[in-house]
């Protein structure tokens, strides 16, 4: 492991500040950890941590063969997708119970070449305001070489029940 290496096997390991038990995550968190949007099931989503005060997470991804290009390396776009994941977690440790956090921009950095297997990624708040919170992200792979950045813009949103008729 090189001296710049993320040091991923502590990733979902009890530490101070960091919660591993999902019955103890916020509720928006754990509603979306137990039941995964259809793309993060498929880009193989596992929340392993959470660091509510810190407004960070961490997770990993079981990415397989159905996420690559022609050429065997992750496509960009799961990539793209996998840190747009990670940031919105982590900027939704403190929304509201019925509010969402759209994303509003998003800048993805590719470093090196993802392959298929376990990634990890971390998504981190930078700055949280009423309305928008600015995020930023890295996924590395199981070695802990880090292969994309990203940082993200969200807006909050809060959900407006139904009417009856």
């Amino acid at each position: 492991m090189s001296a710049s290496a993320m040091d991923v096997s502590r990733f979902g390991m009890a530490r101070p500040g960091f919660e591993t038990d999902s019955e103890n995550w916020p509720p928006n968190v754990k509603a979306a950890h137990q039941k995964p949007s259809p793309t993060s099931a498929h880009l193989g989503l596992a929340l392993l941590a959470v660091n509510r005060d810190g407004g960070i997470v961490e997770m990993a991804f079981n990415a397989d063969d159905k996420l690559c290009n022609k050429w065997g390396g992750i496509q960009g776009g799961n990539v793209a997708a996998m840190l747009d994941d990670a940031m919105a977690f982590a900027i939704g440790l403190n929304l509201d119970w019925g509010q969402i956090s759209p994303t509003l921009e998003l800048k993805v950095s590719m470093l090196a070449p993802a392959r298929p297997g376990r990634l990890y990624a971390v998504g981190q708040v930078v700055r949280r305001g009423r309305s928008v919170g600015f995020v930023e992200g890295q996924l590395y792979d199981g070695a802990g070489q880090l292969l994309a950045t990203g940082s993200s813009t969200a807006n909050f949103v809060t959900l407006k029940k139904r009417e009856m008729k």
